[in-house]
């Protein structure tokens, strides 16, 4: 096999690739910023809808439990990124990390996986945001016209239960979109100002939830905890609590997009970890809070329900509450389209810098310092999706392509610190190698626990992007052209 496939990057070269005036990104986040930036992406209508399916189907209250153990999984995933990300400070994520620690191709996979996990999942979480814009429009007596508001593909149904019938195109998701896609090339800056207003608005709904709703559990909906196992594999019991963890594993998504804009970040040495583990941290909290009083307000059968929180909020005389929670919804859509537009961009930098794809990608505006190039190639590849493309079953795909690049990145650990145990770390993973194994085997046990299915749709997705290395990016990386490719030019304003 040509050695071009497994060469890797020492961390030194990596860095000061990077640094070069006219073609890095600007350095603004502070470390307040980016924990905002993960729980943006991490707090979103996950918590609102799947935590409702997920108590009903898998796991009952015992959701708790699968909060948990996504956490966990997540947490061991947190450190590694952690070390990484204050060794490698550049845009990127695990792709860059896998360049630096375990080639080439198996960046390339990771690269593509990203793709899966951002592209795909910002389009389909844009489609929910219109749904419930439209919804709420309706509510408020402004009509919307129903053949704007869905895919042509696919029977869409309204998270008020109305269908849209015959659809030409999803406008509303294509602008939301648009209209993130444009703040994030007016500047990283501008885009986390933006992203910290949302968050304050969700976080305080879903406080103002928990709270709230404490007052109406009912302790025998939590009895029994943990519901015994129907005989099939993930309906309730412990293999319904593991199933249950790989399905809204797609909740905790955000933090892995923290670590993209390393190369953004005031002091990453210090600020990285901060922004990965803190808003982790808050938002497990969170999760677990908010789980355990839905289910002891609404005994877990009936939460089978697209609205599972109206449901409980039908318990409490505290009707306005609908309005605030959709509100919330809508804010928490919009900052996880943020986050995944953002992280996706900086990938497709990231790639394009090391020659993986075309290096338009790379070029940094002149002004606002953001790769505005990525960011417009991706606006018109999410809208399209968003406008024309059926979006069942993207859920799992999505959580099954983070749990793989979560996989890789703790892998690349144990790597780097055999290859170059002497290169600086400011921060370094504890109980190495039993953290990075442990987060090995935690990703792997939750991709285990998904359906078959979804693993056929991950082969299949990743054998394109093998065909596409090969053809493209395998002849024009750096490591096919020698190490004296200039980077790419800043663009013309």
């Amino acid at each position: 096999m040509p050695s071009q496939l497994t060469s890797t990057k020492p961390i030194h070269r990596i860095v000061r690739e990077s640094d070069g005036e006219d073609h890095t990104l600007h350095r603004s986040l502070s470390a307040t910023q980016l924990v905002s930036l993960g729980i943006g992406g991490i707090i979103g209508a996950g918590l609102f809808s799947l935590t409702g399916i997920v108590a009903s189907h898998n796991a009952g209250p015992a959701i708790v439990l699968s909060f948990l153990l996504a956490a966990v999984a997540c947490g061991l995933a947190a450190l590694c990124y952690s070390e990484l990300s204050t060794m490698i400070p550049v845009a990127g994520s695990a792709y860059t990390y896998a360049y630096a620690t375990l080639g080439e191709l198996v960046a390339w996979i990771i690269g593509w996986d990203l793709v899966l996990e951002y592209a795909i999942g910002a389009a389909a979480v844009s489609v929910s945001w219109s749904g419930y814009v439209v919804s709420l429009l309706h509510q408020i007596g402004v009509p919307f016209p129903t053949a704007l508001a869905a895919s042509p593909f696919e029977l869409t149904t309204l998270p008020d239960g109305s269908t849209p019938g015959a659809a030409l195109v999803n406008l509303p998701a294509v602008v939301i979109v648009s209209v993130i896609s444009l703040l994030l090339m007016l500047g990283i800056r501008e885009s986390a100002r933006f992203n910290s207003a949302i968050v304050v608005l969700k976080v305080g709904v879903v406080l103002l939830f928990i709270v709230l709703g404490a007052f109406y559990m009912d302790p025998a909906n939590h009895v029994p905890f943990l519901p015994p196992n129907t005989g099939r594999f993930g309906e309730f019991g412990w293999t319904g609590v593991v199933q249950g963890a790989g399905v809204i594993f797609f909740a905790y998504i955000g933090f892995d997009a923290v670590s993209t804009a390393a190369q953004e970040a005031k002091n990453p040495a210090k600020d990285m970890p901060i922004g990965i583990i803190g808003s982790l941290l808050v938002c497990t909290v969170l999760y677990v809070a908010f789980a355990y009083v839905l289910t002891g307000m609404v005994h877990y059968p009936e939460l089978n329900s697209p609205a599972p929180v109206a449901l409980a909020i039908d318990r409490t005389p505290f009707g306005w509450l609908r309005m605030a929670v959709k509100l919330a919804i809508i804010a928490g859509f919009t900052s996880v389209i943020l986050v995944l537009l953002l992280g996706q961009s900086r990938v497709c930098y990231s790639m394009a810098r090391d020659g993986l794809l075309p290096r338009t990608f790379a070029e940094v505006h002149p002004r606002f310092r953001t790769p505005w190039k990525s960011n417009l190639a991706f606006m018109a590849f999410v809208g399209l999706l968003a406008a024309f493309a059926p979006m069942s079953a993207l859920g799992e795909m999505t959580s099954i392509g983070t749990l793989f690049a979560f996989t890789i990145v703790c892998a690349g650990v144990l790597v780097v610190r055999r290859t170059q145990p002497d290169a600086p770390r400011p921060f370094r993973t504890p109980l190495v190698p039993w953290v990075p194994v442990l987060g090995i085997a935690a990703n792997l046990y939750l991709m285990w626990g998904l359906q078959v299915e979804t693993w056929y749709r991950l082969f299949g997705w990743l054998a394109i992007g093998l065909l596409l290395y090969f053809a493209y990016g395998y002849h024009h990386s750096r490591l096919a052209a020698g190490p004296t490719v200039p980077p790419p030019p800043v663009a013309d304003a």
